[in-house]
C-alpha cells in the first residue's frame, strides 16, 4: 500500500498508468469493498459508473482508497463530478455531455485524463484530445444494454489501428477470454461483471491480473 502524502500527479504521470486490468465498479451497498478486493489484487485502474446518480460518500471513499493504493480512479459519464471529487480522471460514451466536445471537457478537467467509447473507426479517429478510447463491445456483455453488437479481436484490432491513443478493450471479457485480448497487444481490458459476479471477487481479479502480467 502506498503511504506518501498526496500530490497531485500531471496528466503523463497518470497516463503512464494507463495499463492492466480496467475495473469497472457500479454503485451499489458493495461498492467499496468491490473496489478494494480489485486493488489488494493489483488492479490499479478504477471507474466508478453510478447511472442513477453519483453517492458522494461512495465516491469519496473510492477516492481515498485508491490514492492509498497509487491507483487511478476514474468517474463515468461526469466531468464535473471528476472535478469536485479530485478523480483522475473522466470516462464519456456517445450521448455524453462532452463526447463531442473534448476540448471543452479538457478545458474543464486540465490534467486530468480523458477516456472515450468508441465502436467505429471513425469514432477512433475523431477522439481529439482524449487519453484512451474504450474499444468494444468486444464479445456479447450481460452488464452493459447498449452495449451493441459484439465487434470481436479484429474489430478491436481495426478500431485500435485507427489511434495512436491506448485502448481499453471492453465487453465481455473474463477469465475464459482474457487471454486472446492479451495477445491482441491493446493496453487495457476491462472487466464488470468478470469480478463483481464473481463468488470470491478478489480471487477471480487476481486470476485476470495473472494472466495479464504473464
Amino acid at each position: 500500500m502506498a503511504t506518501d502524502a498526496h500530490v497531485t500527479p500531471s496528466r503523463v504521470r497518470r497516463a503512464a498508468l494507463l495499463h492492466g486490468i480496467y475495473a469497472i465498479v457500479n454503485e451499489s451497498a458493495g461498492a467499496l469493498e468491490l473496489a478494494r478486493a480489485c486493488v489488494d489484487a493489483g488492479i490499479r485502474i478504477l471507474q466508478y459508473r453510478a447511472k442513477r446518480g453519483i453517492v458522494a460518500g461512495t465516491l469519496q471513499s473510492l477516492r481515498t482508497l485508491t490514492r492509498d493504493w497509487g491507483a487511478l480512479l476514474i468517474v463515468n459519464d461526469d466531468a464535473e463530478a471528476a472535478v469536485e471529487f479530485d478523480c483522475d480522471g473522466v470516462h464519456l460514451g456517445p450521448g455524453d455531455d462532452g463526447f463531442a466536445d473534448v476540448a471543452g471537457v479538457r478545458a474543464r478537467v486540465e490534467q486530468r485524463l480523458i477516456g472515450l467509447s468508441c465502436g467505429t473507426e471513425a469514432e477512433a479517429r475523431a477522439a481529439g484530445d482524449a487519453d484512451y478510447l474504450g474499444v468494444g463491445s468486444v464479445y456479447c456483455s450481460a452488464s452493459k444494454d447498449d452495449a451493441g453488437e459484439p465487434i470481436g479481436i479484429a474489430g478491436l484490432l481495426r478500431v485500435a489501428r485507427a489511434s495512436a491513443l491506448p485502448v481499453a478493450a471492453i465487453g465481455g471479457i473474463d477469465a475464459f477470454t482474457i487471454a486472446d485480448v492479451r495477445r491482441s497487444g491493446v493496453a487495457m481490458a476491462a472487466v464488470i461483471s468478470a469480478v463483481s459476479a464473481a463468488r470470491d471477487p478478489r480471487a477471480a481479479a487476481e486470476a485476470l491480473v495473472r494472466v495479464w502480467r504473464a
